[in-house]
C-alpha cells in the first residue's frame, strides 16, 4: 500500500539522519497498524449499536483501529463513506448496505485499490466480497412460520409486513416463511414489503387497514422495531390481545412485550457472536490470511466465502433460558416494574 511505502521511506530517511531508535520504533508500529472502515446503514435499531460496540472492541483487542461511519439510511452518505475509506487507504471495508446495487461502483473501486470487502449481515450481490457473514436468514423465516403453526395448529390467517426487497435478507426470510407454510392450512391475508426499514410505515399500514385485521390471526413483522409499532396500534385499538405478533432481533422492548403478552415471539440472533467473529476474520483478511470457513455462497456471479450463525426462536416459555441466562439482556431489563 502507498501508506506503507511512504512510512518505510520515512524510516529510511530517519535512520540515515541518525534519529533515535524510539522514533523509529513508533513509525514501525504505525506500519503494522490495521485500519478497518465500517459503514452501517443506521443506528436507529438497537441491534446495530450492539454490533458496533462488540466489533470495535474485538478489533481493538486484536490491534486494529476501526473507523465507524453511520449512513443514517442515506445511500449517498454510504457511498461517500466508502469513498472516504478508500482515500484513507484502509485495509478492510465492512459494510451493512442500505441498497447494495447502489454501491456496486464504489465497492469495485475499493477492490481495484486492493482493499478487502466484508459484507456484514447483508449480502453484496455480484460484488465478489472477500467474506459474507450473517445468520441463517432462511431459517429465521422458518422459525417465524413454525411459531404460527404451533399457535394455530388447526389453521389461521397471517399478515406479513416485511422490510424492503433491496435487502437480500428480506428475500431469504420470506423464502423461509413460504417454504415452511407450503401445503399447510395457514393462509395469508396480505404480504407487504415496505419501501424501507421505517417502523412508521408499518404502523401507518395497520392503522389504515385496521378493519381488515378483524379476520387476521397473526402478524409476522420483518423485525422487532416494526413489531413494536404494530403492537402500539393494536393496543390503541384494544385488539392487541386478539392478535399474535412476531418479530426478530430480540430487542429488549420486544422481550418486554413477550413477557407482557403483547408480542408472541421473536428470533434471537446473537449479534455479539456475529460481530466478534466478523472482527476476527476482518483482521485475518487485513493480514492476508484466509478466513476460517469452508462454506461458500453464490453471490449472483461467483462463490464467495461465507460464515453462517444459527438463530433461535424465543417465546415466553424459554425467554429466561435463551435471553437472560446467556446474558443477552438482564432480568431487570425485561421484567421491569
Amino acid at each position: 500500500m502507498d501508506r506503507i511505502l511512504t512510512v518505510l521511506l520515512c524510516v529510511l530517511m530517519l535512520t540515515g539522519c541518525g534519529k533515535d531508535t524510539i522514533k523509529d520504533e513508533k513509525i514501525v508500529e504505525e506500519i503494522d497498524e490495521i485500519i478497518i472502515g465500517f459503514s452501517f446503514d443506521t443506528f436507529v435499531f438497537e441491534r446495530w449499536q450492539r454490533d458496533r460496540d462488540v466489533y470495535v472492541s474485538t478489533a481493538k483487542e486484536l490491534g486494529a483501529k476501526v473507523i465507524v461511519q453511520n449512513a443514517n439510511e442515506n445511500i449517498k452518505n454510504q457511498i461517500s463513506q466508502i469513498e472516504y475509506f478508500i482515500e484513507k487507504n484502509v485495509d478492510v471495508i465492512v459494510v451493512v448496505p442500505i441498497e447494495p446495487k447502489s454501491i456496486e461502483d464504489v465497492i469495485y473501486k475499493a477492490h481495484r485499490n486492493g482493499i478487502k470487502i466484508v459484507a456484514y449481515d447483508r449480502m453484496l450481490p455480484n460484488m465478489n466480497s472477500d467474506l459474507y457473514i450473517s445468520f441463517d436468514n432462511e431459517k429465521v423465516g422458518k422459525l417465524m412460520a413454525q411459531s404460527v403453526k404451533k399457535k394455530y395448529p388447526n389453521g389461521g390467517k397471517i399478515l406479513y409486513i416485511g422490510g424492503p426487497l433491496s435487502d437480500n435478507n428480506v428475500l431469504l426470510v420470506g423464502s423461509g416463511i413460504k417454504k415452511e407454510l407450503k401445503n399447510s392450512n395457514i393462509e395469508f391475508t396480505n404480504w407487504i414489503n415496505l419501501d424501507k426499514w421505517d417502523a412508521k410505515l408499518a404502523s401507518d399500514y395497520v392503522l389504515k387497514n385496521i378493519k381488515e385485521l378483524e379476520n387476521t390471526d397473526a402478524i409476522i413483522c420483518g423485525n422487532d422495531c416494526l413489531a413494536g409499532e404494530v403492537v402500539r396500534v393494536l393496543c390503541e385499538n384494544q385488539i392487541a390481545d386478539e392478535k399474535v405478533v412476531i418479530g426478530q432481533d430480540a430487542d429488549v422492548e420486544a422481550c418486554q412485550r413477550i413477557v407482557r403478552g403483547t408480542q408472541y415471539m421473536t428470533v434471537l440472533k446473537q449479534v455479539e457472536l456475529l460481530a466478534n467473529e466478523a472482527a476476527i476474520q476482518s483482521v485475518k483478511l487485513a493480514k492476508g490470511e484466509k478466513v476460517d470457513t469452508s462454506l461458500s455462497i453464490y453471490d449472483g456471479t461467483q462463490q464467495i466465502p461465507y460464515m453462517q450463525l444459527e438463530p433461535v426462536a424465543v417465546i415466553k416459555d424459554n425467554i429466561d433460558e435463551e435471553i437472560i441466562d446467556c446474558g443477552y439482556h438482564l432480568r431487570e431489563e425485561i421484567y421491569f416494574q
